[in-house]
């Protein structure tokens, strides 16, 4: 699609008002995705939708503070609001990219929030998404859905992707004939990175584009399939301890493997699906029917009688710290936030007591594996006091879903926050996606 058309049919497609934050680096794909809506909006005016503009200055090369000095001047000539924000502190010897990666998008929360923006857009390009499906292609064998066209970021703001199916040769050619520079940065032609290498190998064959668009419609229904077998199948006990009823283990196997598979990585406290070996181990362990126990991705699996019963392992889990005013998520599985004065640790309770009127409802064992990976609360070694611990706010945490929540599995984690009572999450901002209603 060219970048004019993908960016009219976004704009068509938004809930107004909107207020939007355009990511931009100064490199070309950015640096159009910001043109290309100015001149929309300008050619056709709409007053309630507006533009702000925000750069994330990594601080990991000379010359980078320059370039956002550039990116300001020109969002200045076109009436944009914008705003810089550097990546402070001691960056990792290992994985910095990931690690950028959560620090950009952390950071331009900030800004949003700061602007007042309803949502963020990144500009993404069918190069991007090329390059995304050849790295995954090389880890797994199953149809991957490649980056998303929408994405939920810590429960509060979307993160939109209008030019993933335009080329960045097309932005180039847009930005060239109106006389518009960009920035060519250095580290997109450094062989280190899996993703430069990538780039490399690649043909010019745009093939899978098809396949992309395959499986994000098999993953939306199966994230709808699977919100409906939650509500069938799926029973959780004092926020702790899962089960699903036998006849939950015996509805489509695919659309079990996909809910299984997420729950396995919310219980377990892990951002990712175990493997497909793993789960292939898992599934056939569930419809085999005899009763026994096993462990996936952290997930004491318990079959019985009466379906099969899931809880956090309590080995490896770890301690948490926090001072005063400071959040954290403990063991991938609750957000703690400290409004106390105190300095206050979260471990696993360990020293079960068990509730035995709870009990009676599903097995023993069950139930005190799972009170055993229950978080408590302590200051100075000693247990919160309950006016201390109404100062601490406990709350679940999806691994796979509160960081980052792809469109395709919205409508799966949304119904899962309802079960365990969580707010629901924040609708996508956007009446259609690819011309279809939403």
């Amino acid at each position: 699609m060219s970048p004019e058309a993908a960016i009219g049919r976004f704009l068509t497609s938004l809930k107004t008002p909107a207020r939007i934050l355009v990511a931009i680096s100064g490199g070309s794909d950015s640096t159009g995705l910001l043109l290309l809506l100015s001149e929309v909006l300008k050619a056709a005016p709409n007053a309630r939708i507006s533009l702000c503009a925000a750069t994330v200055d990594h601080a990991l090369r000379s010359g980078s503070a320059d370039e956002a000095r550039d990116v300001a001047a020109l969002c200045g000539s076109l009436g944009i609001p914008h705003h810089t924000i550097v990546w402070q502190g001691e960056k990792p010897k290992t994985g910095i990219m990931a690690a950028a990666r959560e620090a950009r998008y952390g950071l331009l929360a900030e800004v949003a929030e700061a602007f007042g923006a309803d949502l963020i857009v990144t500009g993404h390009t069918a190069e991007d998404q090329r390059e995304t499906l050849e790295m995954r292609g090389k880890r797994t064998e199953q149809l991957s859905t490649g980056i998303a066209d929408a994405v939920l970021f810590d429960r509060r703001f979307w993160i939109m992707r209008p030019l993933l199916f335009s080329s960045r040769a097309d932005i180039r050619r847009f930005l060239s004939t109106r006389g518009v520079h960009w920035i060519d940065d250095p580290s997109n032609e450094d062989m280190k990175y899996e993703r430069v290498q990538t780039r490399r190998q690649l043909s010019l064959n745009m093939g899978a584009e098809t396949d992309v668009d395959t499986a994000a419609q098999r993953r939306l229904a199966y994230s709808s399939s699977g919100a409906e077998w939650l509500d069938n199948y799926f029973r959780l006990h004092g926020g702790l301890l899962g089960q699903v009823i036998p006849d939950g283990l015996r509805q489509d196997p695919a659309v079990f493997d996909y809910a299984l598979g997420r729950l396995t990585a919310v219980f377990g406290g892990q951002p990712f699906v175990p493997g497909r070996v793993q789960m292939e181990r898992l599934l056939a362990f569930a419809a085999n029917g005899k009763p026994g126990r096993m462990t996936v991705g952290r997930v004491v699996f318990d079959l019985r009688r009466d379906g099969i019963y899931l809880a956090r392992e309590s080995r490896g889990i770890l301690p948490l710290k926090l001072r005063p005013g400071e959040t954290g998520v403990w063991d991938g599985r609750f957000s703690v936030r400290n409004g106390s004065t105190a300095v206050i640790h979260v471990d696993a309770a360990h020293a079960i007591d068990i509730d035995e009127g709870s009990s009676t409802r599903f097995p023993k064992a069950a139930w005190k594996r799972a009170t055993a990976s229950a978080p408590t609360l302590s200051a100075h070694n000693v247990p919160l006091s309950a006016e201390f611990g109404r100062l601490v706010e406990v709350t679940p945490h999806f691994a796979p879903f509160d960081r980052f929540l792809t469109r395709f599995d919205f409508t799966f984690a949304d119904r899962l926050s309802a079960v365990f009572s969580r707010v629901p999450y924040a609708e996508p901002p956007l009446r259609s996606i690819d011309g279809k209603t939403i």
